[in-house]
Order: C-alpha cells, then sequence, then structure tokens
C-alpha cells in the first residue's frame, strides 16, 4: 500500500474561534498549537502546512496556574551585549496580552519558514470581538483548559 502525502492543492482549511476567557495558557496554547500544525486531520504530514485558521478572543482574560503569573519571566534579547530584558507575565498580560498568548503559541510551533507560515494562520484580539465573521468559525472546545470559578 501507497503512503498517502498531501498535496497543496487538496488541503481544506477551516476557520474555529476559542474563547480564552478563564482558559490556562499553557492547555489552551498547546491545543491551537496543534490546530495550526494540523495535527488533528487525518492528512496530517510534518513537511507541509495542513492546519487550519484559529482565532483567540478574550487573551485578556486567560490565567496562569499557580503563582506563575508573577514567579514567571518573559525574556527577550535585542541582540547587543547586554541587551537582555525580562518582565513578569503579569506586566505582560497587563500591557500586552494579545502578545503573550502569540508567545506561547508561537513558541509550540516549528523554528523554521513552516512554522512561520502557520504562525500567520493566528490571529488573537484581546476584546471579546474579531472581525473575522465572515469566514464562519466553528467554535473549538478545549478540554480540560478552562478553569472552574469558585
Amino acid at each position: 500500500m501507497k503512503t498517502y502525502a498531501p498535496k497543496a492543492s487538496e488541503i481544506q482549511r477551516d476557520w474555529f474561534v476559542v474563547d480564552a476567557e478563564g482558559m490556562t495558557l499553557g492547555r489552551m496554547a498547546t491545543e491551537v498549537a496543534r490546530v495550526l500544525r494540523g495535527k488533528h486531520k487525518p492528512t496530517f504530514a510534518p513537511y507541509i502546512d495542513t492546519g487550519d485558521h484559529v482565532i483567540v478572543i478574550n487573551a485578556d482574560k486567560v490565567v496562569l496556574s499557580s503563582n506563575k503569573a508573577e514567579r514567571k519571566q518573559v525574556y527577550r534579547h535585542s541582540g547587543y551585549p547586554g541587551g537582555l530584558k525580562s518582565q513578569s507575565y503579569a506586566a505582560m498580560l497587563s500591557r500586552r496580552p494579545a502578545d503573550a498568548v502569540r508567545q506561547s503559541i508561537v513558541g509550540m510551533l516549528p523554528k523554521n519558514r513552516l512554522g512561520r507560515q502557520q504562525a500567520r494562520k493566528l490571529k488573537i484580539y484581546a476584546g471579546g470581538t474579531h472581525p473575522h465573521a465572515a469566514q464562519q468559525p466553528k467554535p473549538l472546545e478545549i478540554a480540560g483548559a478552562r478553569r472552574e470559578t469558585k
């Protein structure tokens, strides 16, 4: 039996929307990265982009488990000696919540031009609305990522 190899013309791309309100950041990011890569499809191939488009709304209401928001640091480097900057996740979520969520998701994608192509299909919005209603996105249910409110 021959191995199936997907062609770029055969790939069907869907649109999914994820409501991140009350979700744990890491658990949500792994599922979104899985859909962006296309690993949920039977036609997945690691060398071609078979993934779907994902819209994340309410990125400002995402939570981190335990005390990670204050303890965990986000690093970036300017490329110059002594150019390492750091800030806590709480500070980054308060200033630019979409960038904090994007950095978590893109960090789980391949570090090559295929990963950059997959990351372009990710749309993140801090509020509850998005301008992609014409694509008729389906809700993406992520089991185990939503935290119970007490």
